[in-house]
């Protein structure tokens, strides 16, 4: 039977915890571990895998404008089954409907694949102990009750209480975010509600073994550890709608609205006038036809996927189509710290050696004097700068190789300090040979050894006799490093320029406050300190003298300042959301700019008594956090979204994944993410670059302008054509839905989605993000939209009138100047510039698509079977002669209206500051 899942095993002796697991020293047999593995189920994670291959097919028909087309085309497929004709308009518009279909299912299936293909699916062993013998088992197959070894390097296959553990210490970045290492150890006994940040006798899932190595017994797997609780978080969260996916639900909606009331209205009208149900069910098609803009959903498809790609050039997969103009419309970037804004390793960037103060930069030492403690006289020489990285090396269990330093970031800064100055640390420990040790713990803060010190010249610099006669066999050096309060209570001596000295109560109260001056700037502080006369580990710790202090830090990421400036810039909040401490996390955001000095910070204790209309008020005005556990997470990106804010939550960890999928927009890391975040985000870094996301913003603003220009090309000449449409039975006849979908398809189709090629805005990340809840329509558009449909049809049904009088084929050349018209405006509409001064190759695309376009206009007039199968006449000269006037006349009413807005905003005048596309 084995013990409930809520056992506090942190409170627990090793011997009850073995009694209540049922195993002993052999391990479980195999057919116990059977039995367990059937009740419990395999070692792995539930997480959701994503939507099935027919789900995104089926997602691809939830927009009304598809479903209208395919009404329609039932409808038109009816009619020609009655009068025995090829149903010629119904496969039309099937084939658009199966088109927009097939691009967005390719897109969406293909960022699936992608992500599966950075996922880790092979299964690591672990070494069990089952009925007696060591072996090496896939981690699923771990059940409660297993005995498990762990060695420096390992992930932890399933949380676990610690049994047996030397020198161990475990990296819980997955689960906490914070790289540092969490020392370890059996004999601790801690209360029920210890947070699980603290429980120092305990495993978890998903962390590693950062140095030394240790015996633990399973005490979950599954979903039933620490990390399946944050992973059923994920369940939890509700993703909201991106704003693009809103915005285009209201604008089919509308359209849609609208197409009925016009069939409806035009039926009406003619069956009052006395027309015939078969050509006012004609005319109705027609109507519904050309009010919804059937090339709009493939167009914005093509834009939004013509987007990934180039994000993927620049480093961000793309999971969810929509998700590349929602990052153009966000308003606050929630981002961890550890590994996101920082490089997820300790640097070694201060050193306090006597009197003075060291930065340590690429470039070497920068020293700068400090004033002297009360009592002391000249500053130290530079010299025993060498003894104090000579401590940190030697004080050291972390090894650097070829491929990287293994072992605590903390002993591997130390490490990299001493080779920026030039000492080969392979040589110093080989001259140096540990003799004795005693490891860090908590409970001591230091850590301890001795040393040989054959020269004598480590002893030497401290101005004292080595241990021992003289130098040579037998002479030996205490060193020790460890918390300043912990060291400085031991030393009775420091160290200057003329050797060990006295130390004052005075001096000890200097030197720690130095220490704190470095901590408060969110450095991690180690103080050394040297005995020659010590006699061993057996002896009490005292009498020791003071060599310096070292501070370090994980530094921030090089490009990360110029990112959060450019969110600034671009109206963007950027929000730190971090489990580290506060001092660290302020001096971070200090640091890139991310926040002012004296910025108000929220810790997440506080955030606890808060109910949600305290901490709506709370996130309105802090853009730190710190000592932030998971849940908090997700309550601070609900909060914000609450507020109004579109936000996008940036992470790596498996402790980001809930909030990465509550938010508009996830942001995983490719390389240093969890698989679990990745699963939860619509965005992944490919080179886990803060910056890529930055780069990002302004390709969604990028579509999203590109979006506002197809919506005024497509609906205004779609407009144009309704006003046309509703003129023609006038004169007895009127175009058919083949002719309005050739013009909507081919003459809007094609040259919008060249418009979607063109180069980016010059001053889009020197805009404010658009409203989130702003209409398509909004800043002018939709006015712009009316002008210029109405403009538009007067000039079409004009010519109709004139045509129509002198006996000229006048559905044909509406049909031709519709088509035409549309291509100029298309070239209008690629830049807010005058065309004149617009280069001609600014965008090649489009020059090509309307090129390409008008031939193929040009064909079908004048190639007899495609002229009969759209219903049209060859054109004479004059006739195309004044189609081509027409359409020049329009494209001037365009540029016209163009170089008006532009006076108007160059003099201050404009009511639509942001580029309105």
């Amino acid at each position: 039977m084995l013990p409930p899942e809520s056992t506090a095993w942190q409170t627990l002796s090793v011997p009850e915890c073995l009694r209540r697991l049922g195993v002993d020293a052999q391990g479980l047999s195999d057919a116990s571990a059977a039995e367990r593995l059937a009740r419990t189920g395999p070692n792995r994670l539930a997480l959701p895998r994503g939507p099935s291959r027919w789900r995104i097919l089926l997602d691809q028909f939830s927009n009304v404008m598809l479903v209208l087309l395919l009404a329609v085309a039932a409808v038109s497929a009816g009619l020609a089954v009655l009068d025995h004709a090829v149903p010629k308009d119904a496969i039309a518009i099937l084939l658009i409907v199966a088109l927009t279909t097939l691009l967005g299912y390719l897109q969406e299936s293909q960022a699936l694949l992608a992500l599966r293909s950075l996922l880790n699916l092979a299964q690591p062993l672990a070494r069990v102990r089952r009925s007696g013998h060591w072996q090496r088992l896939p981690s699923d197959q771990l059940v409660p009750g297993d005995l498990i070894r762990l060695e420096s390097g390992d992930r932890v296959p399933a949380d676990a209480r610690l049994l047996e553990g030397r020198e161990l210490g475990l990296q819980e970045a997955a689960l906490t975010g914070e790289a540092e290492l969490v020392s370890k150890w059996p004999e601790a006994l801690l209360a029920a509600d210890t947070p699980v940040v603290e429980r120092s006798n305990c495993l978890f899932l998903g962390s590693e073994v950062g140095r030394g190595r240790g015996l633990a017994v399973v005490t979950a797997t599954g979903m039933a550890t620490v990390l399946g609780g944050i992973a059923t978080l994920i369940h939890t969260a509700r993703p909201e709608p991106t704003p693009l996916q809103k915005r285009l639900a209201d604008l089919s909606g509308q359209l849609v609205a609208w197409a009925l009331a016009l069939v409806a209205a035009v039926v009406l009208g003619g069956w009052l006038l006395g027309g015939s149900p078969l050509g006012l069910l004609e005319l109705a098609l027609s109507t519904a036809v050309a009010i919804v803009p059937e090339g709009l959903p493939a167009v914005i498809t093509v834009s939004l996927a013509i987007g990934t790609r180039r994000m993927v050039r620049r480093a961000a997969l793309i999971r969810h189509l929509p998700a590349v103009e929602a990052l153009g419309t966000i308003t606050v970037i929630c981002t961890d710290k550890t590994g996101t804004l920082t490089q997820n390793r300790q640097v070694v960037v201060e050193l306090r050696c006597g009197t003075q103060a060291l930065e340590l930069n690429e470039n070497g030492f920068g020293f700068r004097e400090l004033a002297p403690p009360p009592g002391a006289g000249a500053g130290i020489s530079p010299g025993n700068v060498d003894l104090l990285l000579q401590a940190g090396v030697l004080c050291n269990d972390a090894e650097t190789g070829q491929q990287g330093g293994v072992g605590d970031p903390t002993e591997l800064a130390l490490l990299e300090a001493a080779a920026k100055a030039g000492l080969d640390g392979s040589d110093l420990r080989a001259k140096h040979r540990r003799l004795a040790e005693i490891p860090f713990r908590a409970e001591r803060q230091r850590m301890a050894v001795w040393v040989e010190d054959r020269d004598g010249n480590l002893t030497a610099a401290l101005g004292a006799v080595p241990f021992g006669s003289s130098p040579g066999e037998g002479s030996h050096l205490l060193i020790v490093k460890g918390a300043p309060e912990a060291i400085l209570h031991d030393c009775d001596r420091w160290l200057d320029g003329a050797g060990a000295r006295t130390l004052t109560p005075d001096q000890r109260d200097w030197w720690l406050a130095e220490a704190r001056g470095l901590a408060s700037c969110g450095l991690r502080v180690l103080a050394f300190a040297c005995s020659p006369e010590h006699q061993g580990p057996e002896a009490d710790m005292g009498a020791l003298v003071l060599v310096g202090l070292m501070g370090q830090r994980d530094p921030p990421r090089l490009e990360v300042s110029a990112a959060v400036a450019r969110c600034h810039g671009a109206g963007i909040r950027p929000v730190m959301v971090t489990g580290d401490h506060p001092l660290t996390a302020r001096s971070i955001s200090t640091a890139i700019g991310l926040a002012e000095a004296g910025s108000p910070i929220a810790l997440g204790p506080e955030l606890e008594g808060l109910d949600d209309g305290a901490l709506d008020a709370l996130v309105r005005r802090t853009s730190l956090f710190a000592r932030v556990l998971p849940e908090q997470k997700l309550r601070i990106v609900r909060a914000l979204q609450g507020t109004g804010a579109v936000v996008a939550m940036t992470g790596d960890g498996v402790n980001d994944a809930p909030a990465l999928r509550q938010a508009h927009i996830g942001v995983a890391m490719g390389i240093s993410g969890s698989d679990v975040s990745r699963e939860a985000a619509d965005v992944v870094l490919l080179d886990d670059n803060f910056a890529t996301i930055v780069k990002a913003v302004e390709e969604g603003r990028q579509v999203y302008a590109n979006i506002r220009r197809f919506v005024r090309f497509i609906l205004g000449c779609n407009l144009g054509e309704l006003i046309t449409i509703g003129s023609a039975p006038l004169l007895g006849l009127a175009l058919t839905p083949l002719q309005i979908l050739w013009i909507n398809l081919v003459t809007d189709g094609l040259p919008a989605l060249a418009l979607a090629l063109g180069p980016p805005g010059e001053d889009l990340m020197h805009q404010p993000p658009i409203e989130p809840g702003e209409s398509l329509f909004a800043r002018g558009l939709g006015s712009a939209i009316l002008r210029i449909g109405l403009v538009f049809g007067a000039l079409v049904v004009a010519l109709m009138l004139v045509a129509s009088r002198l006996g000229h084929p006048w559905q044909t050349m509406a049909f031709t100047t519709l088509c035409l018209a549309q291509l100029g405006h298309a070239l209008s509409a690629g830049s807010d510039r005058p065309l004149w001064r617009t280069p001609p190759l600014s965008n090649p695309w489009l020059l090509g698509a309307v090129l390409a376009t008008a031939a193929l206009q040009l064909t079908l007039l004048y190639v007899a079977p495609m002229a009969r199968f759209l219903g049209v006449t060859a054109l004479s000269a004059i006739d195309l002669a004044a189609c081509a006037g027409v359409s020049l006349a329009f494209v001037g009413y365009l540029e016209l209206e163009k170089g008006l807005a532009q006076v108007l905003r160059h003099a201050g005048h404009s009511p639509h500051p942001r580029t309105s596309a």
